[in-house]
């Protein structure tokens, strides 16, 4: 699998990539985000490793970009920094991280937290073939296809990644049923996860953009306060 990492620290950029790639990982590296940015595009890899602090393209900005064009690939984003305090943390995984390491940390450490993301994917490829059903959506687990059918509207295949996939799926299958976050996480990630949980609301913002008519009042996808989330539509 190709690793892109984008730190402009030589040293700990050398570090990671020795790490990975003893691990039989195959790692590309830049320096800068505006340089990183370009190598993502060429290489298209499974994951990012993505330092907060970049000069000539910082890493939120960077990490907002991957999300809005992520080209064939929706990588996962593993993102670091060597501040710790808690805004920062919300701020990446709001731009769309999916996991955060505080530098400096041990290349175990590290090496335990690519693998969990990467097995997340690899995880869900094997899901049994069957289909959910609801009134405006059909959920494909065998074809990985997911179909949103508005009144007045013609069908619609939807762009999904992996995750956001197998989110709508899982809310799909069990209409009105409330997921608190830890569910949602054990569900979809089990064991693998490594975080901050409200990495969880990130996931549900940016599904929500592309299921709901509009996302600033969503229809479906409903927030339970001081609880979490459910899905609502009609059975057909």
């Amino acid at each position: 699998m190709d690793i892109v990492i984008i730190e402009d620290e030589i040293e700990i950029a050398h570090l990671i990539q020795q790490t990975l790639e003893r691990e039989s990982f195959t790692c590309h590296l830049a320096y800068n985000g505006r340089v990183g940015l370009e190598l993502f595009y060429q290489k298209q890899p499974e994951l990012v490793i993505l330092d907060l602090m970049l000069p000539e393209l910082d890493g939120l900005e960077l990490c907002a970009r991957i999300r809005q064009k992520p080209g064939t690939k929706d990588p996962y984003i593993l993102m670091l920094t060597a501040r710790g305090e808690e805004i920062d943390r919300i701020i990446g995984l709001s731009t769309g991280a999916d996991d955060y390491m505080v530098k400096p940390f041990s290349p175990r450490e590290l090496t335990a937290r690519v693998r969990a993301l990467l097995r997340r994917s690899l995880r869900h490829d094997s899901q049994p073939q069957q289909l959910h059903r609801s009134r405006h959506f059909i959920i494909d687990l065998d074809q990985h296809s997911a179909l949103r059918k508005l009144e007045g509207m013609p069908e619609e295949t939807l762009d999904l990644t992996t995750l956001e996939f197998n989110l709508l799926a899982t809310f799909v299958s069990y209409p009105n049923r409330v997921w608190s976050r830890t569910q949602l996480i054990d569900n979809l990630w089990g064991n693998d996860f490594f975080g901050d949980e409200r990495v969880v609301d990130t996931h549900i913002r940016r599904l929500r953009k592309k299921v709901e008519p509009d996302p600033a009042n969503p229809i479906f996808i409903k927030t339970v306060v001081g609880v979490g989330y459910k899905f609502e539509d009609d059975s057909v």
